[in-house]
Order: structure tokens, then sequence, then C-alpha cells
């Protein structure tokens, strides 16, 4: 009998470049509640609506950033498992992703064939949200319950602020950091503001005040998304040495017209530009690999929206994806991870 397998999650991609392939993966995550948090017959409607027309535009996204191998960031969370399995000598090391293929129930179930009856299961979601983390632990509970697996779980928490991940953010850009730049922007996947209010355990914390992240403590800072990708933030200028003016925090990926996190990524890139910005530098330290977020909206969009308003250059840092330090990080990470009872 294997001793503790180890599935690593990850968001997902469609399947293929294909309309209806990218179709069918939208629906699935935009259907999920923990993403739109209507009731199913308001969320049926409006995900319909959606899907009328962005698949196509999404298709189109998709197959400018694809690579041979498909998706980026199937690929890439397919080199990080293989990396990971020389640092875990645990057990099986496999991958799964909440949307799409492979899901993390036939990984659940295939796992439990084979004899194992304890796995990690790791969220490669450094910041809290209920639309990653807690969906995606939710759906391999689910999983546990519906197949009798029998299986008994630990769960990697959001490690926006664990040294050994701000130590690997650190180490994989210095070298982009070293190359010289006028602003760097850290800029983070957003979440509609209602999702933060839900969130709050108190009710009363988060966005009752410009300062409320600077505060947030204890159970409130536990689920705060915002407040995490601050304190991130932080604790990556503090290992890269950075002034206050070198540097400024975005939210991107907006959808729909529902009051989002602040400021957009979008606004912020015409503001640096209009201060006299001519080389700014991005990172996205929501994302553990790159994907159409990373590649696309800022790699190709975000650049040519730019210089458009009059930047020279916009230098996309790449996400940790299988760098050295990364990989050791989060075998540690993995390591500690508590038991949910």
């Amino acid at each position: 009998m294997t001793e503790q397998a180890l599935l690593l999650v990850n968001l997902g991609s469609p399947a293929s470049t294909a309309v209806p392939d990218v179709r069918r993966y939208l629906n699935q995550f935009l259907m999920d509640p923990y993403v739109i948090d209507l009731p199913w017959p308001l969320r049926r409607l409006l995900v319909s609506l959606i899907l009328a027309k962005r698949p196509a535009e999404s298709a189109h996204a998709y197959a400018s950033i694809w690579w041979p191998e498909g998706s980026p960031l199937k690929v890439l969370t397919e080199r990080l498992t293989e990396a990971v399995r020389a640092h875990w000598n645990h057990g099986p090391v496999e991958y799964a992703m909440r949307y799409g293929e492979p899901s993390i129930e036939r990984r659940l179930v295939e796992l439990a064939a084979r004899g194992v009856r304890e796995v990690t299961v790791a969220p490669l979601y450094p910041q809290f949200a209920d639309s990653t983390t807690t969906t995606a632990v939710e759906q391999a509970r689910l999983a546990i319950h519906r197949h009798g697996l029998g299986l008994r779980l630990s769960v990697l928490q959001p490690f926006y602020d664990q040294p050994e991940y701000l130590d690997a953010l650190a180490e994989s850009a210095r070298p982009y950091l070293e190359q010289g730049f006028d602003h760097l922007l850290m800029s983070y996947h957003g979440l509609p503001e209602r999702h933060l209010h839900k969130a709050d355990p108190s009710g009363s914390h988060c966005l009752k005040g410009p300062d409320c992240c600077q505060k947030a403590q204890g159970e409130v800072l536990a689920r705060c998304y915002r407040a995490q990708c601050y304190r991130t933030s932080e604790g990556f200028i503090a290992r890269v040495g950075l002034k206050p003016e070198q540097w400024s925090v975005s939210f991107q990926s907006r959808l729909g017209r529902a009051k989002w996190i602040e400021p957009y990524t979008e606004a912020r890139l015409d503001e640096l530009a209009a201060q006299g910005v001519k080389k700014l530098l991005v990172m996205c330290p929501a994302f553990v690999a790159d994907c159409i977020e990373t590649l696309e909206e800022i790699g190709a969009r975000g650049r040519e929206q730019f210089i458009a308003a009059g930047g020279e250059d916009l230098v996309l840092v790449p996400c940790l994806n299988t760098h050295e330090a990364w990989v050791r990080a989060l075998t540690v990470l993995c390591r500690r991870a508590p038991v949910q009872l």
C-alpha cells in the first residue's frame, strides 16, 4: 500500500483551441457557483448570454499562445509534477485540473485504485479565494464521498506569506529586475468586490476603509484575497529591495459589469505610460504557471496597450513555472500541509 500521494491542482484549460472545446470549458468554469455566485437560474441565464460570443473570442486568444505540446498551463503543470516527483518520496505525484481534464475526480479514483489511502491535495493558488481554493477542495471531498473512496486528505493552505514561496518568487524574478526598468507592476487576478464581502467572517472589515488590508489579521486575513495579495507584494519587495515609488499593485481579468477589486490593471497601464514610465516590468503573482491571463492578457494585449499609451516596452516576468527554487519550495510546503478532519 502506498503511503501518501500528492495531487497538484490547477485551474484548467480547454482541450483545444476549437470553439466547441472552449465553449465547453467556459461553461463548466462559469457555471461553478463559487465563480459566479448567483442562484442557478440567474447563473444559467448569464452564462448562456456570455457563451453567445465569448467562446469565439477566447478561442482566438488561446490560439495566439497555444504551444505545440498543448495548453501552456497544462504543459507547465505537467512539467512541475514531473519535477516535484524527484523530491517527494512519500508516494505518487499526479496533477489534476478543476475544470477540464484530467479532473480531480478522475485522479482521486485512480489513486484509490492504486492502493493510496492518504492524499495531499495542493491547490496551486498562493492567495485564498472561494473561486479557486475552496472550489478545488470541495470538488475533492465530493469525489471521495461520491465514490466511497475512503481517502484521508491533507490540504495545502494558501501560501501567500510563506518564506519558501516568497524566496522562490524573488529568486525567479531577480534576473529581470537586474536588467533595469522604470517600474514594476504586480498584477493579480481580480475578484468581484462582493466575493470579498462574502468571505469576510466579521462582516464588517473588508473594503470598509482605505487601509483595511493593512489592518487585516486572524480569520479576516485568512479569508481576504485582496489583503493576501498585498502581503505577497510586501514580502516580495522586502526581498528584492525596491523603493516605494518603483512598484505598485493592480488587478486584472475583469468579467461583466459588477464592481471588481481596484486599481484595475488596464487603467494602471495607461496611467504609468502617462507618468513617463518607458520600460515596465509586469509580474503576476496570483499565478504559479503562465497561462492565457499572463501570456495573452498581459504579454500581448497589455504590452500593446502600454506602448500605444506612450510606453516603450512591457516585459512580462514569467511565473514560477518549473523554476528549481519553486519546485523545492512547493515540496516543502506540501510536506507540512495539515490534515483535514
